[in-house]
């Protein structure tokens, strides 16, 4: 797995437009579930969101182009989107372990037609703790919990 995203930096507010065009072709390649009127419409919600979120960090390129991003807060996990281009490469694995590099339990919501996001979670030490039949915006699209306990940093 060959990871060229070199640094793992705060987000700034300049770069949002690059992480909801991430966010967006991200969704597009992996929520197949979602209409597109769906996806529109969770867009305009994670635009709301990126202002607001306290830890944002970005993963950038050698060439400094921004190749994804997480948010978390006090071990919850609330975004980790990858540029679909670069799936793959480890950059979703790195921002994961930034964040958790404390070693503190982390904890996140995945949906449940996403069988793409629940595996990389579960091959990272993650394991099913939850269901719940509508998402966080109280729309029909179950989560599954997952959570990974505290350990020793990776």
């Amino acid at each position: 797995m060959l990871c060229m995203a070199s640094t793992i930096r705060p987000a700034a507010p300049s770069d949002h437009p690059r992480l909801l065009e991430l966010w967006r072709a991200s969704v597009e390649a992996t929520h197949h579930f979602l209409a597109p009127a769906d996806v529109d419409w969770y867009e305009e919600v994670v635009a709301g969101y990126l202002p607001q979120l306290g830890d944002l960090r970005v993963a950038v390129d050698d060439d400094g182009e921004v190749a994804g991003f997480i948010s978390h807060d006090d071990g919850e996990i609330h975004m980790l989107f990858i540029d679909p281009a670069r799936h793959g490469q480890g950059i979703g694995t790195l921002l994961l372990e930034d964040v958790g590099a404390d070693g503190g339990e982390l904890r996140v919501d995945v949906n449940e037609q996403n069988p793409v996001a629940r595996g990389f979670y579960l091959a990272r030490g993650f394991v099913e703790v939850g269901r719940s039949e509508l998402d966080g915006e109280g729309r029909p699209f179950p989560l599954l919990h997952l959570r990974r306990t505290a350990r020793a940093a990776a």
